[in-house]
């Protein structure tokens, strides 16, 4: 990466600290711990510090989209923008809010040229048939699937276009280089919607199997797109290791993987914080919110922007997080069984004492799923569950679980919100009701539980 600011500093409050072994990183655009060696086992992942939720969160009321679509939300990037490390670490370096924001709105604009529509708050909407069908005393679902390219992935990747735009007019990098991602969906349609957007260009690392829509509908946004058959005797997912490839040739991660690059995570937060706003306005109080679960980032993601709500008094508690995961591949409730294992108990003091140490042995925790993973939800599909840490982190802390959905549930989830809701959603983005079923199921009723709808149907 060519960087004409290479003498550049992060200022102080602004550095990233990686999560498994402390280290301290003060140059910009560095997304991997230096202290990461081929094979070390550590669980390497650079993160901003915390944000100080209670002296940055809006005072203003938030304005939400109407039912009938005369009033668009408001602009999530710009309403929480002191909450994101691209906003500290621009004004520490002496952009102006003003300046800040209109490089936000501009991207934001350009995102609408390129997709139709920009990122704005999306609807929170209760479902009193929905919530009868699954045993629940009230559903609440946030509907995503009305962002850029049809459902949320968009958010984190915009949350990282929004600091390669800052690198550029910081004079941190001399330009952008080439962005790299490894996606067969969602994350890949984001990404290339977001990098026309931003006009730079863009590698998506894509299995043979790949939908020829999305195909298409790469290829016309500009994408390279890169075919990664599975080869014999190499574990874990191809895309992502022809991914990991690119990256150490140059590339920069544009990825929905934390622990590749943890600032796509600020991103994600965006959708934490309406929801908890959300909540709030509405005078809601939830017992569990289920979240589908592939590579973790939007579990971790929305997790943390709640917990950061709850610091700044906007939510009173915060709820169970049930994280989903299908039969196909579970590699996260694998890892949840071997930290109640070593915790040897739900204690969340205990969790998170097994889990620092399991960060620190990631073989102990996390590994490919042993046959390639098939379900209808093939958005979660990922062989590993990149962000486990961070995600079983927020488990533990809510009093939560990590649950499996069979095929039969997430078939059943989708005919679920299909016939009691407007909400044209896919098998994946429907999942977290799977999730709500497994409850169920197991005889845990789930209470007053709120979901996420992310993945707008296609066909």
């Amino acid at each position: 990466m060519s960087a004409s600011g290479a003498a550049a500093l992060l200022a102080d409050g602004c550095e990233l600290r990686c999560t498994a072994c402390s280290t301290v990183v003060r140059e910009p655009l560095v997304v991997r711990c230096p202290a990461a060696r081929p094979g070390d086992d550590v669980d390497h992942v650079l993160a901003p510090a915390e944000p100080d939720a209670a002296s940055t969160w809006p005072t203003d009321d938030l304005v939400e989209p109407s039912d009938d679509g005369a009033t668009a939300g408001a602009r999530p990037f710009v309403r929480y923008r002191r909450l994101l490390w691209s906003h500290r670490a621009a004004l520490a370096a002496g952009m102006t809010d003003d300046d800040w924001v209109a490089l936000v709105t501009g991207l934001d604009d350009a995102v609408a040229h390129v997709d139709g529509r920009g990122f704005r708050v999306t609807p929170l909407a209760e479902h009193p048939a929905l919530a009868a069908a699954v045993g629940a005393s009230r559903v609440v679902a946030k509907d995503e699937t009305g962002q850029p390219s049809g459902s949320h992935k968009g958010r984190h990747l915009f949350g990282l276009a929004i600091v390669l735009r800052v690198a550029t007019e910081l004079g941190w990098i001399d330009q952008v280089p080439r962005l790299a991602i490894a996606s067969c969906g969602n994350a890949a349609l984001a990404a290339a919607v977001v990098a026309r957007a931003g006009g730079w260009p863009l590698d998506v690392f894509v299995p043979p199997h790949a939908d020829p829509w999305v195909l298409d509908r790469l290829g016309d946004l500009g994408a390279e797109i890169v075919p990664c058959p599975r080869r014999d005797g190499e574990a874990g997912d191809p895309c992502y290791h022809r991914f990991r490839e690119a990256v150490a040739a140059g590339s920069f991660p544009f990825g929905c993987q934390g622990t590749d690059n943890g600032l796509t995570l600020d991103g994600g937060a965006t959708l934490g914080y309406e929801l908890a706003e959300q909540l709030a306005a509405r005078g809601l109080d939830l017992d569990h919110l289920a979240v589908q679960v592939g590579g973790g980032a939007l579990g971790a993601s929305v997790a943390a922007g709640i917990a950061r709500a709850a610091r700044a008094g906007v939510l009173l508690d915060v709820p169970a997080l049930v994280a989903t995961q299908t039969a196909g591949a579970a590699p996260l409730r694998r890892a949840w069984e071997r930290a109640l294992a070593r915790a040897g108990s739900h204690d969340p003091i205990a969790l998170g004492g097994a889990l620092d140490a399991m960060a620190t042995r990631r073989s102990e925790a996390m590994w490919p799923w042993e046959d390639e993973p098939h379900s209808l939800a093939t958005g979660i599909l990922d062989d590993e569950t990149y962000d486990w840490r961070a995600l079983l982190g927020a488990v533990a802390a809510s009093g939560g679980d990590v649950v499996v959905a069979g095929e039969a549930q997430i078939a059943a989830a989708n005919r679920l919100v299909t016939a009691h809701t407007t909400v044209a959603a896919d098998h994946t983005g429907t999942s977290g009701v799977a999730g709500l079923l497994a409850l169920s199921a197991a005889g845990r009723r789930p209470g007053a539980a709120g979901v996420l709808l992310t993945g707008a149907r296609r066909t």
